[in-house]
């Protein structure tokens, strides 16, 4: 009977067992009439033991010689072996027979060595093979399904929102420009306008994709291309949001942690933080924020990750990365911080009533120093009230025209937000910098691979 081909991952179903596998050579050792092949096939990596006497001596011969990252097929019995690395439990292949599909070029430019981090990014492309990559985007895969079956699971629909806009959401100095047959436009920067015109044929909705901003930020928390999901709710206001997302990210956490254990566990993860990240989340005002920093900087408190003396901050200015990893800092679970001063929010966030110098809006900042993760707001309903803060923002009124016109016609009060997956990816993994947690990042400088 031929035996089965079967997946690394699956390994443990067929202990005793004789199987087939297809993957690639992450690294070989050997002596004498052994040779231990350590073989990965995308969901997992094993060792398979090739024993002289157990295979042909031209097989044999062909494991002797094989370089690294060589593409070949095997087939062996399956041994359970506490030693042996990369499946939970332990188990190893003894092979029986041995195919090369490709053999690799001898030059392989990442070897089981130290590389510096410009030179792995210039060869992306053979990095995301090793362990630790492997991991993260496994980490980043179930987080992204985590995110659509929460939504899904709750009644929002996903709609997808254009990647090629005529006008700004977040700001005119971060756009990517480009020319639509003649006429100016831009890469997205959110889908969050077209969604809210969408929350009036479906209620809930979400757009989820890739999103663009020209900012010239070289830090760890940044990309020129990162993904979003934006969910838009109607008949929704701050309050009801503030809950909508604390059950949303306790989900995707909960979920990650127990489905990606042995991920996270390779990347040295502590997980006793993120087993925390359970509702209620604290709330915090943007007012008392700032009393609690400008206080802690009175008293030449320091904050990670150099431990730089925490700057005091004025009212009205917007966080700054060492603000936001202070606040963080004073609590266990992420913190909303609310009500920010309308002057350095998008222009249309709804203004509190009585106190319009501040809007209905709140950031969820993560702990550990990870900063925002969730940027989210009630929306204006009102369409004078819109029209004047586009006007006051010296926005051009033509082409929010339309956008002006939803609070015209079936008006209700609405919210939603936006959470960047590669900043949840890079907290929830742990990670130091924010260009581990897409395959190909695009950042500040670097548009290659």
């Amino acid at each position: 009977m031929t035996p089965p081909i079967i997946r690394i991952e699956h390994i443990a179903r067929y202990e005793g067992q004789e199987v087939t596998l297809r993957g690639w050579l992450q690294l070989k050792t050997g002596k004498g009439k052994l040779q231990f092949l350590r073989v990965r096939d995308g969901t997992g990596i094993i060792q398979a033991v090739v024993f002289r006497g157990n295979i042909s001596e031209e097989e044999f011969e062909a494991a002797k010689r094989l370089p690294l990252e060589s593409s070949l097929i095997i087939t062996g019995i399956v041994k359970g072996d506490a030693r042996a690395p990369g499946v939970p439990g332990g188990y190893e292949l003894d092979v029986r027979h041995l195919q090369v599909v490709q053999e690799a070029a001898e030059d392989y430019p990442i070897g089981p060595k130290e590389h510096g981090v410009e030179f792995l990014m210039d060869n992306r492309h053979f990095w995301l093979r090793s362990n630790r990559q492997w991991a993260i985007l496994r980490v980043r895969a179930t987080i992204v399904k985590a995110i659509r079956d929460w939504l899904d699971d709750n009644g929002f629909i996903l709609v997808d929102t254009p990647i090629l806009t005529p006008a700004a959401a977040e700001g005119t100095t971060t756009l990517f420009q480009t020319d639509y047959h003649g006429t100016p436009a831009y890469l997205a920067q959110t889908g969050q306008l077209y969604n809210e015109a969408n929350i009036f044929a479906f209620g809930k909705v979400y757009c989820f994709g890739p999103t663009f901003r020209a900012e010239k930020s070289k830090t760890r928390r940044h990309l020129q291309e990162f993904w979003m999901v934006e969910p838009e709710i109607a008949w929704c206001k701050l309050e009801e949001l503030l809950e909508i997302e604390e059950q949303f990210v306790s989900y995707i956490v909960q979920t990650t942690l127990r489905e990606r254990a042995a991920e996270l566990k390779a990347l040295e993860r502590d997980t006793s933080h993120l087993e925390k990240v359970i509702p209620p989340f604290p709330r915090l005002s943007y007012d008392e924020a700032v009393a609690c920093i400008n206080e802690a900087a009175a008293r030449g408190v320091t904050v990670p990750p150099h431990d730089d003396p925490l700057p005091p901050l004025e009212w009205g200015n917007d966080f700054g990365a060492p603000h936001e990893t202070f606040i963080a800092s004073l609590f266990d679970k992420p913190v909303f911080v609310h009500h920010y001063p309308s002057a350095v929010k998008a222009f249309y966030m709804e203004p509190e009533p009585g106190r319009p110098e501040v809007c209905r809006s709140a950031d969820l900042l993560a702990p550990e120093g990870y900063g925002e993760i969730i940027g989210g707001s009630e929306r204006m309903s009102d369409p004078d009230v819109l029209l004047a803060a586009i006007d006051r923002h010296g926005l051009p009124r033509e082409p929010y025209r339309w956008y002006i016109d939803l609070r015209r016609y079936g008006s209700v009060p609405h919210s939603g937000f936006g959470l960047g997956v590669e900043r949840t990816v890079s907290w929830i993994c742990g990670l130091e910098h924010i260009r581990e947690t897409i395959a190909f990042p695009r950042m500040l400088g670097r548009l290659n691979p």
